[in-house]
């Protein structure tokens, strides 16, 4: 139950938002990290231009970062939905083959009972 709204809550749910926050956090501290390496290396800006290039450097990392996400993200529901097409098909096929194996014994079996 959350303390909030006193409503049960899915566990798989909360680990899945947890991990969704740690993740973001990590990103924003690559990102952070990734602008404080940039801006060293640029040794003649002062102190408030290299502010400046860090925060817009980590910005702009974070947005690319999300891109790729929501593109990953994208493929993943595509790819998950071709897998389940091609899931059902095999399993009809398999299913379709079991079906006439079974009449083909059955009609077998009619047939030598038949012959006695």
């Amino acid at each position: 139950m959350t303390a909030m709204d006193e409503r049960p809550v899915n566990a798989d749910t909360l680990i899945s938002e947890i991990e969704g926050h740690l993740l973001a956090e990590a990103a924003r501290a690559e990102s952070r990290a990734a602008a404080e390496a940039f801006a060293q290396r640029l040794d003649w800006l002062t102190p408030a231009e290299r502010a400046e290039v860090e925060r817009l450097y980590a910005e702009d990392h974070l947005s690319l970062t999300r891109q790729t996400w929501r593109h990953i993200a994208g493929r993943c529901l595509d790819l998950r939905g071709e897998y389940e097409s091609r899931y059902r098909a095999l399993r009809q096929r398999v299913l379709v083959g079991c079906l006439v194996g079974l009449a083909g014994a059955a009609a077998s079996t009619v047939i030598v009972l038949a012959a006695r």
